[in-house]
């Protein structure tokens, strides 16, 4: 299969970088993952974790980005983007051709780091690695933020990319960063339907029937899920990782079922590896692609992935 031709990277992306094991699990092996899951991150323990996600002091470039992301995700805008997704290939790429092309990128909202994706994912995955969890989580470390490759295709900004994702079609929480007062002028804030409680939604009706923000969570989940075989939990990481308001900060728990508190806790053992292992220390890339290009050969059965 040919890989499909993608654009250089423009201008505004280079000043925006300057700116800025299975599904089915053996029985025999299935409490084991999960001990090795759930047991406390060892890697973190001597971080100032204060220092982190500190919004009230954030530049802004990045109070920016969450004003015009709360105004912009709409209803309307996510329908939309679930039907291109679902109506498109953007690129024909390996794993690792992937993160290649996602390393001139550098999160505009991210308050804690200016270090590229390369870097961070490297750091999210050994951490992982050094605290000897199992290797899908290892993978999900190395390849959780890769659904930020929309940036190079056809996104309307970083807006639509990257940010702390919250549910559309319901009331927003006021634990979304920043509050309910960036989402003013929203079409949806007032809207009869979309601004009550449940919304579109109904109780108990399961995360997997929620639109959250579109953007590189929500992206990459869809890929994963359909071409690897990593299993709930991974996926569940990968979707939920930025969605702080309901792993975080304990908002939207009446719109979960039974599975999504197994996957909440999944997703609160997995967010110290991608917060906390932001550091100065940048991996050996060279020393530590053989280990990964393995890791990801185990896990996504044809080497090319449509994205």
């Amino acid at each position: 299969m040919v890989s499909a031709v993608l654009p250089p990277a423009s201008a505004a992306i280079e000043a925006t970088s300057d700116n800025i094991d299975a599904i089915n699990i053996l029985k025999g092996k299935a409490k084991q993952v999960e001990k090795d899951i759930y047991i406390d991150s060892e890697f973190d323990k001597s971080k100032d974790k204060t220092t982190f996600r500190q919004f009230n002091d954030a530049c802004d470039r990045v109070k920016g980005f969450y004003a015009q992301q709360h105004t912009l995700q709409t209803v309307a805008y996510n329908l939309k983007a679930r039907n291109d997704f679902h109506n498109k290939t953007r690129a024909h790429m390996t794993v690792w051709e992937a993160m290649e092309k996602l390393n001139t990128f550098i999160d505009e909202c991210d308050p804690d780091t200016q270090e590229s994706q390369m870097t961070h994912l490297l750091q999210s995955a050994e951490a992982i690695r050094k605290d000897g969890k199992p290797r899908w989580m290892q993978l999900v470390g190395l390849i959780h933020d890769l659904g930020k490759l929309l940036f190079f295709f056809g996104a309307q900004g970083q807006w639509d990319v990257v940010g702390d994702t919250f549910p559309v079609g319901c009331a927003f929480d006021d634990r979304i960063i920043f509050g309910t007062e960036s989402f003013k002028n929203n079409e949806d804030f007032k809207n009869p339907v979309y601004s009550t409680k449940f919304g579109i939604y109904s109780a108990g009706c399961g995360l997997e029937n929620v639109m959250l923000s579109w953007g590189h969570d929500e992206y990459l989940y869809h890929i994963v899920k359909d071409q690897s075989t990593i299993p709930d939990e991974g996926l569940a990481m990968i979707r939920y990782h930025s969605f702080y308001p309901w792993h975080r900060e304990g908002a939207y728990h009446d719109l979960m079922n039974e599975h999504d508190k197994k996957m909440l806790e999944a997703v609160r053992a997995f967010n110290p590896y991608d917060l906390y292992s932001k550091s100065d220390e940048v991996p050996d890339l060279d020393k530590l692609k053989p280990y990964y290009l393995e890791l990801i050969d185990e896990y996504f059965p044809k080497k090319v992935l449509r994205w």
